[in-house]
């Protein structure tokens, strides 16, 4: 990288959704109506949501190769609050239904708006590091080994005699070095900046939507993986 050797490579991505169209329908002969950017029985359909991530892989072959670094943003835009909830229901024994557009369903008032709900933005972060030790000697025929194993041979003083692979005279890391080599460590963080959820009135049990955001704020993790 610019003349100076090779410093790592740094990934970069955005992925993003923009939900068209979804439509719900209480009956099959009953009229349908869309969902889509509203918050309605405990589920929310935003219209826009994003991620944005940036990663950092270290250089190879050197002890910096096993580092892996990463920051990713997630997004979920504004959309509108239940309007059932903000509105009342429909007139008498017809059961509630959502609104489309907006309107007061007893007196026809279409000046009504459901609020919104406010758009969530977190943070993530991880630190992984993945140890790949090197071997502690290259495999190398030694005395009784050869690589027409398995076979008899003659030897200086006229006998035969019968030879083990050369394949099976490598040595492997053993102990604490067998432990840790091919083994990850993981650091990370959920919501570092300790967003709460937006404010969701239409949501009665717990004030914010569940279908798409935590109450559990910050999150800090550790995890250890090995492979074999």
């Amino acid at each position: 990288m610019f003349g100076h050797g090779d410093f790592g490579r740094l990934t970069a991505t955005v992925n993003g959704t923009w939900l068209s169209r979804i439509e719900f329908q209480a009956l099959a002969n009953s009229k349908r109506f869309g969902l889509a950017g509203l918050y309605f029985a405990g589920n929310g359909f935003p219209w826009h949501r994003a991620n944005f991530s940036l990663y950092y892989d270290g250089p190879p072959d050197t002890w910096m190769q096993g580092l892996d670094a990463g920051a990713v943003v997630h997004w979920i835009g504004q959309y509108n609050d239940d309007n059932i909830t903000l509105t009342a229901s429909v007139p008498p024994f017809s059961g509630p239904k959502p609104q489309t557009p907006r309107t007061d369903p007893l007196t026809g008032n279409d000046s009504i708006r459901a609020r919104k709900i406010a758009a969530w933005t977190t943070l993530d972060l991880i630190l992984n590091y993945t140890f790949n030790l090197p071997r502690l000697a290259p495999p190398a025929p030694v005395p009784g080994f050869a690589k027409d194993g398995d076979k008899n041979i003659r030897m200086k003083d006229g006998k035969e005699k019968n030879v083990v692979p050369v394949s099976t005279a490598e040595y492997n890391p053993c102990g604490w070095r067998a432990w840790l080599n091919n083994t990850t460590i993981s650091l990370g963080t959920q919501n570092v900046l300790d967003e709460d959820p937006p404010f969701a009135a239409g949501s009665f049990e717990n004030g914010y939507d569940e279908s798409l955001a935590t109450i559990k704020g910050r999150f800090w993790y550790v995890q250890v993986k090995k492979k074999f």
